[in-house]
């Protein structure tokens, strides 16, 4: 039986944060495969994540900076190790090469952590982001591991344009995989036009996109409410710190309701969903739950990035402030232009994001890739060159750490 040895960043928490979602999904698709999955992590644990023992993964508590990972590793020898993120890939990296130098590298992007910081970085000095942004010491780091790993899964296909086009990367080093959302049993109706009412924002407020875009909603917000009188905002935040609790306002229909039990139930009762996005990278969970309630959105350019081929956008996408609340408006009082981008959904879903397809997808590149390891490899001399110089810096620092953790007991 072939093993599956995930590095978690953190436990799966598929109700609090699309990356979690997307973890857990890849997690059943090589289960579906008949692998045996482990799944390990530093992390600590919280009272949100996901049983994984109900789903019949073995689980493991590891520690960075540790030798004993490499026992561990070695007696679990398995056929591929899945890093959730580069910076575990970096931590763990080069332990997995010389314990189990056989195994397949999965790097599993989420999205890329560098362009959404630089993203960021061009926001906060009220400026366009530009590709030399792209030119940071976090750059370096997450494409080299990259080039470290046997394959990485980019979640978007704006990203993969990028990786592939600027960053020269060759496409067999990488799998287009965004979210893989089951279809099959998606014979649902949701509410109407006449049956729903206000709008509705979600996200994971510990991730810094989504806090910027509350910001940026309470500036667009009185607008719409000056237009929509009695239309409210509900405001559904995974980990919703006191700060965001503070912006609360019943008066004005501005309303934060903390996480949501059922995203589905609650994004099926709005109307229309605001993602107003001004940074960030991937592609965004928040856009895929409402095209499964069938509710159009109003998001950005960067928010609808990388969701969609030539399947028209089931919404309206506008970057300035007063652009966005006239589509709001707009589309929350036109029944026809409701419906028309309703119907949207489905057709984009089907397109984009049939799980059945996709698992079918990655796993014909991963065994593929399996039994033509050593050509992959060669043919990635980048990648060799990297992992001979950059993880014999990593790896002596790391037991720099662990001998100086010694002495301190």
């Amino acid at each position: 039986m072939n093993t599956l040895l995930i590095i978690g960043y953190v436990w799966p928490e598929p109700q609090s944060s699309a990356a979690g979602s997307h973890m857990l999904s890849l997690i059943r698709c090589f289960k579906r495969a008949s692998w045996r999955v482990i799944f390990s992590t530093a992390a600590k644990k919280t009272e949100y994540i996901t049983d994984l023992h109900k789903e019949d993964i073995e689980t493991q508590e590891i520690k960075v900076n540790d030798s004993h990972f490499d026992q561990f590793i070695t007696k679990v020898n398995p056929t591929a190790v899945l890093f959730d993120r580069f910076l575990m890939e970096e931590q763990f990296g080069w332990r997995v090469s010389e314990c189990c130098p056989n195994a397949l590298r999965i790097l599993d992007t989420e999205d890329l952590q560098c362009l959404r910081d630089a993203r960021h970085s061009a926001l906060k000095q009220n400026r366009k982001f530009n590709f030399s942004d792209l030119n940071s010491d976090l750059t370096k780091r997450e494409i080299a591991s990259i080039y470290r790993c046997d394959i990485s899964l980019i979640i978007s296909s704006f990203e993969m344009s990028l990786l592939t086009e600027h960053f020269k990367i060759a496409p067999q080093l990488l799998i287009h995989l965004p979210f893989m959302i089951n279809l099959i049993d998606r014979n649902i109706i949701t509410p109407n036009f006449e049956q729903r009412k206000n709008f509705i924002a979600i996200g994971n407020l510990r991730h810094a996109p989504n806090w910027d875009s509350i910001l940026y909603l309470q500036k667009i917000w009185p607008l719409i409410r000056k237009k929509l009188p009695k239309a409210e905002l509900h405001i559904y935040g995974a980990y919703t710190p006191p700060k965001a609790t503070a912006l609360n306002n019943s008066k004005t229909g501005f309303l934060i309701k903390d996480r949501a039990g059922n995203v589905n139930e609650v994004m099926s009762q709005a109307r229309v969903c605001l993602a107003p996005l001004r940074f960030g990278a991937g592609i965004k969970g928040k856009l895929i739950d409402a095209m499964i309630s069938n509710t159009p959105n109003i998001t950005t350019n960067i928010g609808a990035e990388g969701m969609s081929t030539d399947q028209q956008w089931p919404g309206l996408i506008e970057d300035n402030l007063e652009s966005i609340v006239d589509a709001a408006v707009s589309l929350y009082e036109d029944k026809e232009l409701w419906t028309k981008n309703s119907e949207l959904c489905d057709p984009l879903l089907n397109e984009v994001y049939d799980k059945e397809r996709l698992e079918t997808k990655l796993m014909n590149i991963i065994n593929h890739t399996l039994k033509n390891i050593e050509k992959h490899r060669n043919n990635n001399f980048i990648g060799l060159m990297l992992g001979y110089h950059s993880l014999k810096s990593t790896k002596y620092m790391s037991k720099w750490i662990e001998e100086k953790n010694k002495s301190l007991y």
